[in-house]
Order: structure tokens, then sequence, then C-alpha cells
């Protein structure tokens, strides 16, 4: 994939590069789900070609080697990625969203010089080490520590499901550096390479679904890292970094369940007019139809809400409440759809290696990862009610 040497992508070149995406997506990796499944890995060869497309740095500016898409345009291609198994977005997608965006939104211009090239070609996966077993999708609750000694830093704390872990190279660290109090609450993030003394990565998270996307714990242990190493060079950038990034990632994820939902309801079209019941196709039955028809709504309803959300991001309009919108509606309706496709192909979508099967468990960890649909529902209604508020109440 190559694009134009100005800040943004052209539409022209952004249609071939959606082009080359949707058919690398359909004619390499969706042949070959069942092998990724199994194996629990992507194949080097599928990698390698990612890398080579450049999705590795999609979402990175051009300045720092990446495609530099706009959160539009990026919520176009993930609707793609999400079509097959999600574990290819995986290989790439923190680097892009969470982990990458942190660096493109809050890094020193040395720490953007020194990582975000390398991430964008896939020499460096970055890993988001936000969440804590009693702090997931409330980042004020972390307990991980880092203190300041004699001009560097010292991290202590535990960390888990941590996406690409087993394969990071570069922690982006979030750590309380003091108490919460009336000037913010007191989390610094941090870049910590994955070679650190004191960096120990767990094995591989045995998960429901999404073989192949890896997760494991991560601990630290009196990891000592540069004062070059805190992002933006403050400490309290870490709690506005963690909450921009994850908007942001909100409106992507909602994306991929979009696409998603997409072959679920593709899979299950295709299924209904070629399957029979009693000599009749079962697509041609009233009740089989309802089921399409409700899943075909949820699809275009998503696709729609997702599209205004990331503009209503480009523009600044809403980078609070239209994320969790389109995150909470695109991820429910996901795991609707794909219920109804397993319905669809009743016994048949009970089976391993029935496209709908997979689709089945994959989506339900969409509706936890960067903040549980629980979360959206706090978020939109406090929002909501906060500016029906009287001013100064």
């Amino acid at each position: 994939m190559t694009s134009t040497t100005t800040d943004q992508v052209t539409d022209e070149d952004f249609h071939q590069i959606l082009a080359q995406t949707k058919e690398f997506v359909r004619t390499v990796v969706v042949p070959r789900e069942s092998e990724i499944a199994a194996q629990d890995r992507i194949p080097d060869e599928i990698v390698a070609q990612a890398k080579a497309m450049g999705l590795y740095g999609y979402a990175i500016p051009q300045q720092w080697g990446g495609l530099g898409l706009h959160l539009a345009q990026d919520v176009e291609l993930a609707m793609e990625l999400g079509y097959t198994t999600l574990a290819l977005r995986s290989l790439f997608g923190t680097s892009n969203g969470i982990a990458g965006q942190v660096l493109v939104g809050f890094g020193t211009e040395e720490q953007k010089a020194r990582w975000l090239e390398p991430i964008a070609t896939g020499a460096v996966v970055a890993s988001f080490a936000l969440t804590e077993s009693g702090a997931g999708s409330d980042p004020a609750s972390l307990r991980t520590t880092a203190t300041a000694t004699g001009g560097d830093w010292i991290i202590n704390g535990e960390k888990r499901f941590i996406t690409n872990a087993p394969v990071a190279d570069l922690f982006v660290v979030f750590a309380r550096t003091r108490q919460a109090d009336s000037s913010g609450p007191g989390i610094s993030v941090f870049l910590v390479p994955a070679s650190t003394p004191g960096v120990t990565v767990g094995p591989k998270d045995r998960k429901m679904g999404q073989e192949g996307a890896w997760t494991a714990e991560v601990s630290f242990r009196d990891v000592r890292v540069g004062a070059d190493a805190l992002v933006g060079g403050q400490e309290d950038v870490g709690y506005r970094a963690a909450m921009s990034s994850l908007a942001r990632g909100r409106v992507h994820i909602a994306a991929l369940a979009v696409g998603t939902a997409q072959r679920a309801l593709d899979e299950s079209v295709a299924y209904a007019a070629t399957a029979t019941q009693g000599g009749t196709p079962i697509g041609r039955f009233q009740l089989v139809q309802a089921h399409l028809a409700d899943m075909q709504t949820g699809v275009m309803a998503g696709r729609a809400l997702v599209r205004a959300a990331a503009q209503s991001w480009v523009t600044g309009e809403d980078r609070r409440l239209a994320p969790s919108v389109a995150k909470l509606y695109c991820t429910e309706m996901a795991g609707r759809v794909a219920d109804s496709a397993v319905q669809v192909h009743g016994g048949t979508g009970y089976m391993r290696g029935v496209a709908v099967e997979r689709i089945y468990r994959d989506v339900r960890l969409l509706r936890l990862y960067e903040g549980t649909s629980e979360i959206q529902r706090l978020i939109i209604g406090g929002a909501l009610v906060r500016a029906a508020e009287p001013t100064g109440r």
C-alpha cells in the first residue's frame, strides 16, 4: 500500500488501501480461519503480508512511516478487518490504536522519533498495559506504582489480559505516581521495553475465543526506567492519555463489531438459501426471514452509527459521548447477530469449524474490553444528566 506525501490520505488512495485490505482479508485470511483457530496463531506469511501492506502502521502519521489514516478512514478499514478472525486485527490493532495513539497524542518529539517508525513497520510490537485485577474499566483504581528515585523511576505492579504481551517489544505502562488529589488522579504512563530487567510475561491466557490473539499477565518488579520513559515528560499525562486513547479505540472496536456482524449475516443468508428442510430451503420460512431481517437492520444501523461517531471525532465535535454510544450499540448488536446466526444454522451452527460458531465466541469479548457495556452506559447517562443540570450544580 502507498499513500501520498501529504498529511492526509486522499480519497482515491484510501479506496485503493481499502480494496487491497478487503481482498487480503477475504482471499488470504478467511480460507485459513480454521487453521488459525486450531494452531492458535497467525501464520508467519500472513504476518509478513500484513506488514508489507502497511497494516502495522495504518493509523500512525505519515511523518513517522505510517499510512496516516484518520478515524473516519480507520473505521472503514476496521469493518473489513472484522470480517475475519479478530486475531488478525489483534496483530497490529494495539500498535495503531490504544498504545500507539498514546505516543501520537501525548509523547515528546524524542519519544515519537524513537518509537513510532519501528511501530509503524512492525519491527516493534507495542502493548497497552493498563488493566489490573482491580482496575479494568475504571483506570482510576489502578495499583501499579512508579516511584521517582535518583532521576529514574521504579515501577512495581501486575497487569493482566495484556494483548500481544507474549510478543511485545514495548509496554505502554500506566502507573500511579502519587495518590489522587484535587489536582488529578496521579496516574502517569511510561514506555518500558520488554527486555528491561524486572519485566516478566506470564504464559498465554486460555480464552473462550479469539484464538490466535495472544494475551498474558505482565509483572513489573523493581523495573527501573529513565526519566525519558515518562510519556510527555509530565506525570499527570497518564490519565488523560488513557481516556483519550480508549475513547478513540471504542469507535474502532464498534467498527470491528459491525464487520463481524456482517460476516455472521452473510454466512446466515448463504446457509438459509441452500440448507433445506423437507426439500424446502429454510430461507423461505418466515421465521428464518425474521431473524435475517433483524440481523440486517442491526448491521445497517451499526454501520451508520460508527461512521457518524468517527466523523464527530475527526471534526472534534464529540470525542466522549459518541464513542461510548457506538461501542455500546455495535458490540451488543454483534452479540445479538451472532446468536441469531447460530439459531439460523441450527445444530450445524454449534459445530467447531463452522464460521458462526467461532464468531459467537469471538464477539463476546467485544462487550468487555476497552470499557464494558456497563461503563459505556455510565458514561452516556452521566454525560446526559450533567449537560441538563443547572449551571453551578
